[in-house]
């Protein structure tokens, strides 16, 4: 029984990796284009390229309060090696936390899908997708935030995405659907990071499923910063991300 992949060949004193030796990729080719390549099976194009590493920095941190940064933290804490609280950081991404990426670029790629299939236009298919969200009570993910009321992020990653090139249907129809829930709801609710990294990847040609993938390799540098910080710099078992509790168990009483 073989096991096979696509990714890298090793064999002694040789590694090919998509095809290209690793000794021609180290200090010629820049970590988020390499990133590419093993997510795509090719090298990005230039501006590909720019638009990668302009993802993975949009992700890298977003202070001390996300479930990622305290869960890395709280286990630093406890005098585990730096990795062991990394991945206490990592195992705290999903739907809730870094999941908005993932559901955002399904959401809008099997918009675009349908809006062709249907002969509608974006603005058509976006009054589509939120009148039928409302209707069903469900939240269209990668709009407004709980801190920015503008994301600064998505402003820096669309800019770019016109400069080169890149912005396509799903983002126009993510600019749409921004627009067609503040005439319904009557809410202000700006595109937030998640949703710029959706429409953006999703107009890169990247399967919405790598969604918590591009989250997860830009997060990762953040909360290595944050572990290294918390050991370096706080005593170990401090008091952190204190809480009020109330006790609702049963009352005390005696053993039978």
């Amino acid at each position: 029984m073989k096991w096979t992949t696509k990714i890298t060949k090793v064999e002694p004193n040789h590694l090919v990796t998509r095809g290209y030796r690793q000794e021609d990729l180290i200090g010629n080719i820049p970590y988020p284009s390499v990133v590419y390549l093993l997510l795509k099976g090719e090298l990005p194009s230039k501006e590909h390229g720019k638009m990668m590493d302009a993802i993975l920095t949009a992700c890298i941190d977003h202070g001390v309060t996300p479930p990622t940064a305290m869960a890395s933290r709280v286990v630093a804490s406890g005098g585990v090696p730096l990795p062991t609280a990394v991945a206490a950081g990592i195992l705290s991404i999903g739907d809730a936390h870094g999941g908005a990426i993932e559901k955002g670029a399904k959401f809008l790629q099997e918009g675009i899908t349908r809006m062709k299939d249907e002969g509608k236009s974006i603005d058509e298919m976006a009054k589509i997708l939120v009148t039928e969200s409302k209707e069903q009570k469900k939240r269209i993910l990668g709009f407004g935030h709980r801190v920015h009321t503008s994301d600064p992020r998505t402003k820096r990653l669309f800019s770019l995405s016109d400069e080169l090139n890149i912005a396509s249907d799903h983002i126009a129809l993510s600019k749409a659907i921004e627009k067609e829930l503040e005439s319904q709801t009557g809410k202000k609710l700006p595109i937030n990071v998640d949703g710029a990294i959706a429409a953006i990847s999703s107009d890169m040609r990247f399967d919405w499923r790598l969604g918590k993938a591009f989250f997860l390799l830009g997060r990762v540098a953040g909360l290595t910063a944050h572990v290294y910080e918390e050991q370096t710099e706080q005593k170990p078992m401090r008091k952190m991300f204190t809480v009020e509790s109330e006790y609702e168990g049963p009352a005390e009483r005696d053993l039978p």
